[in-house]
């Protein structure tokens, strides 16, 4: 195992683990355990296999692009089109999220100070990482590197001080009137196909491409462990005063020291996939639609806190909305490209999935009916 699978490990569990896993123990503690954890064990297998159809389709690629640009050469001006639409509104809809949660989470770490409100604190932190976008400054692997172990260290020192005070009676095993409530959100918080182009520049020759299916498969495992942990051990404690961002609602039970440490992992994460997810919009904005790299930051930095300014504010709803969307669209788009990417790719893959299609059709079925079911939950 070498250093760039480390890497490129990270990279994307980095771009996986961000606002969603906040999200996460509110609505599980509004539908239950039970259509929770069904959830992830449907949406984590799907997810993980529409990951490694991307990772093919670039292996089966020689020119440089991101899912606009493959969508057009495999599907056409409509397809383009389409996944366009949906890279615009979910990456928005993304980075508002990270906005509205980082607010949040800042008005925690800075609630002694006082005199700043969260939409304050919210407009520092986007202004000062919409610099770096403006600048191209990305977040080497080794820093991901090192954001991600801390991250991971403060969620298992939260889910230790949470261990005494856990409380089986706290859960709800079934609520049906919000058995739909936690698809979209999870599957937001699953989705991290955005950093798989950014994981080809570190996996940079053959024998290492050969990695990403590895690294695509890891991943997957290491946040399906994670997000159940972090899952029982906040609903365990706040039980039904689960908030909406996972870690005001534990101030009670486990004091504002412990959850100002939690905070600062969030905000430090946010930041972490907010610059990823960032420079990736602004990128698809650059070489797949060729706009100038002025209108490119302007549109994929400036639309989101816009429709912050403007009160959209609701994480819950934002995230699992984007969620949706994003599955839906994007996630039927790239399992239509990866059929033709397997007829019409200019480059032999590093390695290459044998799928029946009616395995595909079916996991397109599923996104539909989820979808659905939002639309009527």
């Amino acid at each position: 195992m070498n250093k760039n699978f480390v890497f490129a490990l990270f990279t994307l569990i980095g771009t996986i683990v961000g606002a969603g896993i906040f999200g996460i123990p509110y609505v599980i503690s509004r539908s239950g355990i039970i259509p929770g954890f069904f959830y992830f064990l449907i949406l984590g297998g799907l997810i993980t296999l529409i990951h490694l159809f991307f990772g093919e389709i670039i292996l089966r690629t020689k020119e440089k692009s991101r899912l606009p640009g493959f969508a057009q050469k495999y599907l056409g001006k409509k397809g383009r089109t389409l996944i366009t639409i949906s890279v615009l509104v979910g990456v928005t809809g993304a980075l508002l999220a990270y906005i509205i949660l980082a607010g949040d989470f800042l008005k925690i770490l800075f609630s002694s100070a006082g005199g700043f409100s969260s939409f304050q604190l919210a407009f520092i932190f986007w202004l000062i990482l919409s610099f770096f976008i403006f600048r191209g400054i990305k977040i080497i692997a080794p820093a991901e590197l090192f954001t991600n172990l801390l991250f991971f260290l403060v969620i298992f020192i939260m889910v230790w001080f949470c261990l005494p005070k856990f409380n089986l009676a706290n859960f709800t095993f079934l609520n049906f009137p919000n058995i739909f409530l936690p698809y979209g959100v999870i599957l937001f918080s699953l989705v991290g196909w955005s950093a798989i182009p950014e994981i080809m520049e570190i996996l940079r020759t053959s024998e290492e491409k050969r990695n990403l299916k590895k690294v695509i498969i890891l991943s997957t495992l290491i946040v399906l462990f994670l997000y159940p942990l972090f899952v029982l051990a906040v609903v365990g404690v706040s039980g039904g005063k689960t908030s909406s961002d996972a870690l005001s609602g534990l101030i009670p039970f486990l004091g504002e020291k412990i959850i100002f440490f939690g905070a600062l992992a969030g905000v430090i994460t946010l930041a972490d996939s907010f610059l990823v997810l960032g420079l990736y919009l602004k990128n698809t904005f650059i070489y797949d639609l060729k706009f100038s790299k002025i209108t490119s930051f302007f549109i994929s930095c400036g639309l989101p806190f816009f429709l912050y300014f403007i009160g959209f504010r609701s994480f819950i709803n934002t995230i699992g909305f984007v969620g949706t969307i994003i599955g839906v669209i994007e996630g039927i788009i790239i399992i239509l490209i990866f059929k033709k990417a397997k007829e019409l790719g200019n480059r032999e893959p590093e390695y290459s999935l044998k799928v029946p299609s009616i395995l595909l059709y079916f996991l397109m079925l599923i996104l539909v009916l989820g979808a659905v079911s939002q639309f009527l939950y």
